[in-house]
């Protein structure tokens, strides 16, 4: 449910707090794009957060997302060339999908799948750096419809939460030297992938709670997040201590769609 006007601010506060915490203590791209787009799902009206940042091909590749569900990556990655997101890295503006089930013959590969995957409606908002889109923060809802103007100002905000991140202290970088930088996080973030699918099988858990106890596991060691996954896919690290760690709760697709249809 959309959050009022006051937890709104709470929670964008908070959410400022914590991405300076981390900037101080150290900078982990992928924690923190993890963190925003969680926080997105919390403070907004939306079911599915994700950040999309450009590849070498200069398609979008997902950063981040706040679900790890395989088949929420699945209709992510169908944004890789096709659909809000990408219209949004294109042109530098909002992309709104009021109604995806309207929208098959304008994306045609994206549209229905994300349709039968229980979404209803995106928003894709630019991440803008020195007038350029450097990356898109794109939300997903299980119901169709716009989102209200206190929602829309505070995704604009977590957006632009993103961008000033990502150039913290890098400031004198050109965006050729950046764009590096956020290519090395989408490698990243496949090594990532890599490391859940060793937990979840090793521990006998779903993805989700495999990627949070790497989170975790990073967190409580002062460890990279791709530093520990790295070691988990290499086989140094066994994955028999995560036994020991919370798995931090996450609110899926499905929870979100069964109360989009509480009378």
């Amino acid at each position: 449910m959309s959050q009022s006007a006051s937890s709104r601010e709470v929670l964008l506060s908070r959410t400022l707090v914590q991405l300076t915490d981390t900037l101080v203590e150290g900078f982990d791209v992928i924690d923190l794009f993890t963190l925003l787009t969680t926080r997105c799902v919390e403070i907004l009206d939306v079911s599915v957060a994700c950040l999309l940042l450009p590849q070498a091909n200069d398609r979008l590749g997902i950063a981040a997302s706040s679900s790890e569900a395989k088949y929420v990556l699945e209709v992510l990655e169908a944004q890789s060339d096709e659909g809000p997101g990408p219209d949004c890295y294109r042109s530098g503006q909002t992309h709104v999908a009021a109604d995806l089930t309207t929208s098959y013959e304008k994306w045609p590969r994206f549209a229905p799948r994300a349709v039968e995957a229980g979404f209803r409606a995106v928003l894709a908002l630019p991440m803008r750096l020195r007038g350029q889109t450097i990356g898109v923060l794109s939300l997903f809802k299980v119901s169709e419809g716009l989102m209200d103007e206190g929602d829309m100002n505070a995704a604009q905000s977590l957006a632009d939460i993103a961008s000033i991140a990502i150039v913290h202290h890098r400031a004198d970088l050109d965006l050729r030297v950046l764009n590096d930088q956020l290519r090395h996080a989408l490698n990243s973030r496949i090594v990532i992938e890599q490391a859940k699918g060793v937990v979840s099988e090793r521990l006998g858990i779903d993805m989700t709670e495999a990627f949070s106890l790497l989170r975790t596991y990073a967190r409580n060691n002062g460890r990279l997040l791709s530093e520990v996954a790295r070691d988990v896919v290499d086989d140094t690290l066994h994955p028999n201590p995560f036994r020991q760690l919370p798995i931090q709760a996450t609110r899926d697709l499905g929870t979100a769609r069964a109360e989009s249809e509480d009378p």
